[in-house]
């Protein structure tokens, strides 16, 4: 499987070159992926079976998953022990890169509120779902300055944050 396969379910987003590039660019530096319970699921049933260089560079980093319910995990992963806010601060001390984190939810709204986000990446692709979470629904206000705007074609930018401060 390519890596072309996994964006066949994202609906009309149509990738490019520079949809892997942004992504490789974003993974370079990268020591690890942070993942919450549901958006590791999803990946491990995905990624695992892809090739590609964006597919490679995911595979081989680690993965920490921040889970309450989770036993055991593959495809290089650990859950995170203790609090899962306190160990990512952990981790952020003692690595010599950036740690990526996918997904949106009550852990994402966890880091922000910590102030363990360096960074904020928003896809904006040209598509209305018409449904679903809100991104960071429930946070307390987190005032942010816009750092980067990266056009991918296809209609797709990502909007680069990082919180002021």
């Amino acid at each position: 499987m390519s890596g072309d396969a996994w964006w066949a379910g994202q609906q009309n987003v149509v990738p490019n070159d520079n949809h892997f590039a942004y992504q490789l660019r974003l993974l370079s530096s990268a020591v690890g992926i942070v993942l919450g319970r549901v958006t590791y699921e999803g990946f491990v049933e995905t990624w695992p079976n892809m090739t590609g260089d964006v597919a490679d560079k995911i595979n081989s980093l680690p993965k920490y998953v921040a889970s309450t319910t989770l036993t055991a995990t593959t495809w290089n992963a650990e859950v995170l022990a203790g609090d899962a806010v306190d160990a990512v601060a952990q981790l952020k001390e003692t690595g010599d890169g950036t740690l990526v984190k996918y997904g949106n939810g009550p852990f994402s709204r966890a880091l922000v509120e910590a102030g363990l986000l360096d960074e904020l990446h928003l896809s904006i692709s040209p598509f209305v779902a018409g449904s679903g979470e809100s991104l960071l629904s429930g946070i307390r206000t987190t005032a942010m300055d816009l750092k980067e705007v990266t056009e991918l074609g296809n209609g797709t930018v990502v909007l680069t944050y990082a919180p002021s401060r």
